[in-house]
C-alpha cells in the first residue's frame, strides 16, 4: 500500500510537472507569435494597413440583415475606442488628454469662490483636486476615495500644499467639520441608489452649500438610443449603473431635495450647480 501511494504521488507530481512545463511551452508560443503579428504589422505602410482594414470589415458588414451588420460594426468601434484610449493615456503619460481638451475641470473652478473648503468625492487620482487647488490658492481642497490604488497615484503626484488626500467611504467617514462644496465628478453613474447616496451626503456633517454634479449624458449621439434599442451596451464604462437622459437627472436630483441653479450640457455630460433645498 505504501509502495503504491508512492507510484500515485510520483504520477502526480510527473503530471503537474509536464502541465507546467507545456503551460510554460505554449506561452512562450504565443508570445513569440505576437512578438511575430507585431513585428509584420508594423511593415505593412500605414495607407495599405487602414486601406486592407477597411475591405475586410466592409465584407464582413454587407449582408442582407443590416441589424447584425450594425451590431458588430458597433462591437467593432467598442473595441477600437479601447485602443484609442489606451493610446490616450500613453501619450499623456497616465492622464487622459481628454481633462484638458474638453477643460472640464474649468467648470468646478468657475463654480468654486476662492476661500471656500471642498471636497472631492471619489477623486481618483486627484486630477479635478489638482486643478482646483492651484486655481484656488486660499481654499482648502480634500480628496477621498475608496479605491485604494488610484489614491497611491493621487498621493505620489506633485500635490499644492492646499491639497489633501484620505481613504475612505465619504457616507460613513467622521468628519469632524463643514465643507463649503462637494465635487462629484463622474461618480454617480456608478452607485446604484444614487438618491440615497445623495440624501445621505446632505444629512452627513458635510453640510455642503452646494453641489458640482458632473455626468455622462445618454443624449449625446444618436447611436446611443440605436444601441440601447438593439440591447447593445451603450454604457462608456462596464461599471456603470446608468448614464442619465436629461429628465432623469433632473428628476432624481430634485427626489434628493436638491435645486438645480445651473445646467449644461457639454461634451456628450451633464454639469450642474445644485443646492440644497431648505425646507
Amino acid at each position: 500500500m505504501i509502495c503504491l501511494n508512492g507510484y500515485l504521488g510520483m504520477g502526480k507530481y510527473l503530471k503537474n510537472m509536464l502541465i507546467k512545463k507545456w503551460k510554460s511551452r505554449i506561452k512562450k508560443l504565443i508570445l513569440l507569435t505576437l512578438k511575430f503579428i507585431n513585428i509584420f504589422t508594423k511593415l505593412i505602410p500605414g495607407a495599405l494597413f487602414l486601406t486592407s482594414s477597411k475591405i475586410i470589415i466592409l465584407f464582413r458588414t454587407y449582408s442582407n440583415n443590416p441589424k447584425k451588420d450594425l451590431i458588430l460594426l458597433l462591437n467593432i468601434k467598442d473595441e477600437i475606442e479601447k485602443i484609442i484610449n489606451n493610446r490616450a493615456l500613453a501619450y499623456g503619460k497616465g492622464e487622459h488628454p481628454k481633462h484638458k481638451l474638453t477643460e472640464y475641470h474649468q467648470f468646478f473652478i468657475n463654480n468654486i469662490f476662492d476661500g471656500e473648503s471642498v471636497i472631492d468625492i471619489g477623486c481618483g487620482y486627484g486630477s479635478v483636486s489638482r486643478s482646483i487647488a492651484k486655481a484656488k490658492s486660499n481654499s482648502k481642497i480634500l480628496g477621498i476615495d475608496n479605491d485604494k490604488t488610484r489614491l497611491q497615484q493621487a498621493l505620489e503626484s506633485e500635490n499644492p500644499s492646499n491639497l489633501h488626500f484620505i481613504y475612505g467611504d465619504a457616507i460613513q467617514y467622521p468628519f469632524k467639520e463643514n465643507w463649503d462644496v462637494v465635487v462629484l465628478s463622474n461618480v454617480l453613474e456608478h452607485i446604484e441608489s444614487r438618491v440615497e447616496f445623495l440624501l445621505s451626503l446632505l444629512n452627513s456633517n458635510i453640510k455642503a452649500k452646494r453641489f458640482l454634479i458632473r455626468v455622462p449624458c445618454y443624449e449625446r449621439d444618436w447611436q446611443v438610443p440605436l444601441r440601447d434599442h438593439f440591447g447593445v451596451n451603450y454604457f462608456t464604462d462596464s461599471d456603470h449603473k446608468i448614464e442619465h437622459k436629461l429628465l432623469e437627472f433632473c428628476s432624481e436630483i430634485n427626489q434628493a431635495k436638491l435645486e438645480i441653479s445651473k445646467i449644461i450640457t457639454n461634451w456628450g455630460e451633464i454639469w450642474a450647480v445644485c443646492i440644497p433645498v431648505n425646507e
